[in-house]
C-alpha cells in the first residue's frame, strides 16, 4: 500500500477510534459557505466534520472492527464527536431543513450501526441537559413520596395538637 494511504487511513482509524459516534452525511451540491456554516455549528455541538475517501473510510472501519455501513457512495462527510450525538443530529437535521442539503446517511453509535431513519430518531430527542433532568426526577420521587409518608404521621399529630390547643 502507498505510505501516502497509509497515512491516510491511520488518521482516519485514529480519528474513529477516538469518537463515540460517527455520522454519515450527502454533501451533494452544498457549497462552500453551506458547508463551512454546517461545521462551525457542528463544532459548537462538539462534533467535528471531515470529508474523506469512502474506501478510505471504509477501510478504516474494518481496522477499528466497526460494522460495515450501506449507501457510502457519492459525496459523503462524516461527522465524529464524543460527547452528545443527539446535539450533531439536531444540527445535520435543522441544516437540513433549511437548505435541502446534508442527508443522514448512516451511522455508527457505541459500536452499532445506525440507519437515516434512526438518526432522525436521535435528532428529535430532547438536549443531555434534559434527559439527565427528567431522569434525577424520576429518581427523586420515590425518595420523596417516602419522606412524605414517613413524615406524614408526625404532621398530622402536630394539627392536631394545633387545633386542640
Amino acid at each position: 500500500m502507498n505510505p501516502d494511504k497509509k497515512y491516510i487511513i491511520d488518521e482516519l482509524l485514529e480519528r474513529v477510534n477516538q469518537a463515540s459516534y460517527i455520522i454519515a452525511i450527502n454533501y451533494d451540491r452544498m457549497s462552500v459557505v453551506e458547508f463551512a456554516e454546517l461545521r462551525e455549528k457542528l463544532s459548537e455541538a462538539g462534533g467535528e466534520c471531515h470529508v474523506a475517501k469512502n474506501t478510505y473510510m471504509k477501510k478504516a472501519f474494518v481496522a477499528a472492527e466497526l460494522p460495515e455501513l450501506d449507501g457510502l457512495v457519492g459525496q459523503i462527510a462524516y461527522i465524529t464527536g464524543d460527547e452528545d450525538v443527539c446535539a450533531a443530529a439536531k444540527v445535520v437535521s435543522a441544516f437540513k431543513k433549511s437548505t435541502e442539503k446534508g442527508s443522514f446517511v448512516a451511522g455508527v453509535l457505541d459500536g452499532s450501526a445506525l440507519d437515516a431513519e434512526q438518526l432522525t430518531d436521535l435528532s428529535k430527542l430532547p438536549a443531555r441537559e434534559v434527559l439527565l433532568a427528567t431522569l434525577l426526577g424520576l429518581i427523586n420521587q420515590p425518595a420523596g413520596t417516602l419522606v412524605r409518608t414517613i413524615n406524614e404521621p408526625a404532621s398530622s399529630l402536630a394539627r392536631v395538637l394545633a387545633q386542640k390547643s
